[in-house]
């Protein structure tokens, strides 16, 4: 299957045939994939709709090289962590995959990235190697073709003086940052932007406590001077990313969905409006696995957007105290 098979779906039946075609196709190829459909004693043959197809636990990345075939990686991504915490990689053999995935859900959900000037306000991925997340903006960055387009680390004030340049100019500007990041930012400086973009990729990398989604986008919407904060959906272990303009619902690029488990069953698939784990279906992992059962728990509505209410685990809540899911 080729780049232009996926990145032109443009229905759900074309998603539904090239989800069954690259799940044949892992299920064969990605060795590790082909032991654990193995172990939960599923038969390949008998797949035949979109909600049988089993999802790989996201945990496998932490522990063994996900591909589905034996062509050297271009690039190896790897997820942050602490001393002593194992990290995910992510071992992409085709890196044309994640560019064509990145660069035509961004045009998708925000149009052509040269009408920007794209601020960085990244400094926890910019200290370590081999972020999915920097290699991304990196390339938006040099394809906006704008000398004000750039990353910041800690330099605030050129941060604060170069937002107030875009803002006398008139010029649409998205500023995409961690959320510890962006929270040190407002407590120092404040503008009334409202045309700006403020994206924020979640994540307090251990620097700040978790607050909920609610209070944090008050928080950088009165720093910012903007009605709504967006939001970037991704993570190390896939190709391609949701988006939320607002509210904390997230949409997905066509060739991506969001499907939702049972918390105590995960082979038991939700129906909408239901809070689950959250299954990730991502077809541009074509050459590792597109089929990941990852550790966030979320909904999923009616009409294929979600929204992240927190994970499995305590040590990384995204955005609210796990017993909201239980509501």
């Amino acid at each position: 299957m080729d780049k232009q098979e996926i990145f032109s779906i443009n229905d759900e039946q074309a998603f539904t045939q090239a989800c069954l075609k690259v799940f044949k196709f892992q299920a064969q190829n990605c060795s590790i994939y082909k032991k654990y459909i193995e172990g939960i004693k599923v038969n390949v043959d008998n797949i035949t709709t979109v909600n049988q197809i089993p999802f790989l636990p996201i945990e496998f990345f932490k522990s063994h090289t996900i591909t589905s075939n034996n062509n050297p990686a271009d690039v190896i991504f790897t997820s942050s962590g602490t001393t002593g915490v194992v990290t995910s990689s992510h071992y992409v053999s085709d890196v044309n995959w994640y560019i064509e995935s990145f660069r035509k859900a961004f045009t998708l959900f925000y149009g052509d990235i040269s009408n920007y000037v794209l601020l960085a306000l990244l400094p926890s991925y910019l200290e370590r190697q081999g972020s999915s997340l920097i290699y991304m903006v990196k390339d938006l960055i040099e394809q906006s073709n704008h000398p004000d387009s750039g990353f910041f680390l800690y330099n605030h004030d050129d941060l604060y003086n170069k937002l107030k340049k875009q803002k006398a100019q008139n010029q649409p500007t998205i500023l995409i940052g961690v959320t510890f990041a962006l929270l040190d930012f407002v407590e120092k400086y404040t503008l009334n932007f409202p045309e700006l973009i403020i994206m924020e990729t979640g994540g307090m990398k251990g620097r700040r406590e978790e607050m909920i989604r609610e209070e944090l986008h008050a928080i950088l919407g009165k720093g910012f001077g903007v009605d709504a904060i967006h939001s970037e959906y991704g993570m190390t272990e896939l190709l391609s990313q949701g988006y939320s303009k607002g509210n904390g619902i997230f949409n997905c690029p066509p060739w991506m969905k969001i499907l939702t488990r049972e918390a105590n069953d995960p082979f038991v698939l939700l129906t909408t409006d239901r809070a689950g784990g959250i299954n990730v279906i991502d077809l541009a992992n074509y050459n590792s696995c597109s089929f990941i059962a990852t550790q966030d728990l979320g909904k999923v509505y009616t009409d294929g957007s979600f929204e992240i209410l927190g994970r499995f685990d305590n040590s990384d809540v995204r955005g609210c105290n796990l017993l909201v899911v239980n509501n």
